[in-house]
């Protein structure tokens, strides 16, 4: 556990990183050096003398490392939204001579707001989405891409993504992996999978704070071919020399779109300091100890609630979500008294298990504030019912 390099609100079990992830100690500092001493004294010759201009791949091997990626095979910029828009493109555009975009109802919305648009604009191609034990079976010849969150956000279930893969590329297909909710969370084998496109966010278990820039995964055997729909002027070949037309940058780097956000890329880089010396094979064993110390304490006192994440610990990520019809309030509740965990409509209580910073002894309060609110019905409070914009 490395609790002391986060700052974390007092008097609270945090419960909430698969969300949004807590600041980390060095952060602020980082952040501070790259205003002061880079932007403050350098001006623009930041790009170069700070070496702002190489971040989003430096960072993007940084990451890398996590997700079992390639040495420069991973870029950072934009948001997660976009990266899921350019890496769904690509790969359509390699498989012209198919229609379909495969992904289950289990993805993120976002996902699917964005394929749907791509779709759309294309004219021809269609968003189909099945349940997620129905993904196999769909994968077929008219499918390009198979579109797929690997943990679910909502459940945790997670999907085997080597299998997946391995049966999208028998039937001719692509696939497109998010790991909003993987990196950081367990291990991921991206080039061992054989995996072609993946992407992710730094906010939530990366610790990169609101806001943090997403990344995108392209498979050295497509780094030369793929093509974006989104051609931005850091994904050129030559940015300055402003050519008129557009030449894609060799490999991942031709992901790249807009300006690279460079004070939220110093917080980032000060997270990524804590999790180069983290073991991920390690964190995810220490995550499956907490969250089945987490689910049988929950469930021996609280009768009402269900649990609606996978019961073995090998087929979920790294939270642990349960079911109850007053889930919004209930939650109010507990954070009021102590615990933050999050609310997914219609009525799921989600909760983040991370164990770079909670413990046994974290996990037994949070249960036993859930137990109180539960038992003493706390959440039958109006107080509680009145829905913010954020849940």
């Amino acid at each position: 556990m490395m609790k002391e390099r986060f700052i974390l609100p007092d008097g609270l079990v945090y419960l909430d990183g698969n969300s949004l992830g807590p600041l980390p100690r060095g952060a602020a500092a980082r952040v501070g050096t790259t205003m002061e001493l880079e932007w403050g004294r350098l001006a623009i010759a930041g790009w170069n003398r700070a070496g702002w201009i190489g971040q989003p791949m430096a960072l993007g091997d940084r990451i890398g490392r996590l997700i079992g990626a390639e040495p420069g095979s991973v870029s950072v910029g934009d948001t997660l939204s976009v990266k899921v828009f350019q890496l769904v493109a690509a790969a359509l555009a390699m498989r012209p001579e198919r229609k379909v975009v495969l992904s289950d109802s289990g993805n993120f919305p976002s996902d699917l707001y964005m394929a749907d648009g791509l779709a759309e604009a294309l004219g021809d191609v269609q968003l189909v989405v099945v349940e997620p034990e129905e993904i196999a079976g769909r994968i077929g010849p008219d499918v390009a891409v198979l579109m797929l969150t690997e943990v679910d956000y909502r459940t945790g279930r997670k999907h085997d993504m080597a299998a997946l893969t391995r049966a999208a590329h028998e039937a001719g297909a692509l696939t497109v992996w998010d790991l909003a909710h993987s990196a950081g969370a367990l291990p991921v084998e991206l080039a061992g999978a054989g995996a072609d496109f993946a992407c992710g966010c730094t906010y939530k278990y990366l610790n990169g704070g609101p806001g943090a820039p997403g990344f995108a995964y392209v498979a050295p055997r497509h780094a030369d071919t793929a093509r974006t729909i989104l051609q931005g002027w850091l994904g050129h070949a030559e940015p300055f020399a402003f050519e008129p037309g557009y030449r894609p940058a060799a490999g991942a780097e031709r992901m790249r779109v807009g300006t690279p956000p460079i004070l939220q890329m110093a917080a980032l880089e000060a997270a990524l300091d804590i999790w180069d010396e983290v073991d991920v094979s390690e964190l995810r064993a220490r995550s499956i100890v907490l969250s089945e110390r987490f689910i049988a304490a929950v469930e021996s006192a609280c009768p009402d609630i269900a649990l609606v994440s996978p019961r073995d610990p090998e087929a979920r990520g790294s939270q642990v979500s349960f079911r109850f019809e007053h889930g919004y309030a209930a939650m109010q509740a507990l954070i009021a008294h102590g615990v933050v965990g999050d609310f997914r409509a219609p009525d799921i209580m989600r909760f983040g298990i991370t164990p770079l910073y909670l413990s046994e002894e974290d996990i037994d309060v949070a249960a036993g504030v859930i137990a109180k609110v539960m038992t003493e019905r706390l959440w039958d409070d109006p107080a509680y019912a009145t829905r913010s914009a954020v849940t």
